[in-house]
């Protein structure tokens, strides 16, 4: 039985047990020294051995995510935007929290107060980070804890894919507003992304080199899901790639940025009257389109990138007035 007493203003908590060093610790309230000595001792009554968790209550969340960084998330590929999810986190008061202290009612107060400024799409990313951060200091760093208390969670509910499709008409109004634009590339990108079911970040970190003309193929050393692939070729898509030649200044086939596309599609979607499509949308179209052609789930997932299949499901909107003429 754990001995809790009052000793020097706070409260002490000690679990002994024959043949293992006793453990101690204090704290401003008796209800946590009582907590922390029925977690020990509950540890005990499983594995009849005390884990050392002096590095789990030492270690706040803020900690942790500063080891992560540097270890584990440099090695991702999606590093530079975790990297900024993270550094967001170390700022919330969450942060300071010890992982021994860390309790599942802080993490579902904390959800709660983040879906009412962001998406749950960025609270369900948020709290995946967490959640694989602990894993990894359970698993490798030697914190002992009895349980991941973010996998203990419940996930917001993620929104309803985006069924935003073209409509007639809005492909020329978009490309017609490239011709008043300053950035020339713009077109070519729209038909390229169209054509071939690119991402964004997929087109440009394209290179001449990826690029035969002769074969119609584009290759794609690597993808979000961690795999090459290659991408068939239209005949539009090469007009496309042609355009792009002519504007050559480097390896790179699209001479822009990320945060440069960024802006040329702000202003021109505005210019277009189109200020609700994105331009990821770009990639459900082409998705849909490749569809409605008459390709398998099989040959569009070859093009597209998708490891599981059941994924196209959100990509695939296709338009019921286009399937009557199919099915006579």
């Amino acid at each position: 039985m754990a001995t809790i007493r009052r000793l020097r203003g706070k409260w002490q908590a000690q679990v002994r047990r024959k043949g293992i060093a006793p453990r101690a610790k204090s704290f401003a309230s008796k209800s946590d020294a009582e907590k922390w000595a029925r977690t020990l001792e509950s540890e005990l009554d499983r594995n009849g051995n005390l884990l050392d968790t002096r590095l789990a209550e030492k270690m706040t969340l803020r900690d942790l995510f500063e080891r992560y960084l540097t270890d584990i998330t440099p090695h991702k590929k999606s590093a530079r935007t975790e990297a900024y999810r993270i550094k967001r986190l170390m700022k919330r008061d969450i942060a300071h929290r010890t992982l021994s202290m860390l309790s599942s009612a802080d993490l579902a107060t904390y959800r709660d107060q983040r879906l009412k400024d962001v998406s749950p799409s960025s609270v369900i990313r948020e709290l995946n980070t967490m959640a694989h951060a602990i894993d990894i200091a359970r698993k490798e760093w030697g914190v002992h804890l009895m349980q991941n208390p973010v996998r203990m969670v419940r996930r917001p509910s993620p929104p309803r894919g985006r069924e935003r499709r073209l409509e007639p008409g809005e492909e020329q109004r978009l490309l017609d507003a490239t011709d008043s634009g300053r950035s020339p590339y713009m077109r070519p990108l729209i038909i390229l992304a169209i054509e071939t079911a690119m991402r964004q970040g997929e087109m440009l970190s394209l290179t001449w080199a990826d690029v035969d003309m002769e074969k119609r193929i584009a290759h794609l050393d690597m993808t979000k899901n961690g795999e090459s692939r290659d991408i068939p070729l239209s005949t539009r898509a090469l007009e496309a790639l042609a355009m792009f030649k002519q504007m050559q200044v480097d390896e790179r086939v699209v001479p822009s940025t990320k945060s440069g596309v960024q802006q040329a599609w702000g202003h021109l979607r505005a210019r277009a009257g189109l200020e609700d499509f994105k331009f990821h949308d770009l990639r459900h179209e082409a998705i849909s389109r490749l569809l409605e052609r008459g390709l398998n789930v099989i040959e569009t997932a070859t093009i597209s990138g998708h490891k599981e299949l059941r994924m196209l499901q959100r990509y695939s909107h296709l338009r019921a007035a286009d399937l009557v003429e199919r099915l006579g």
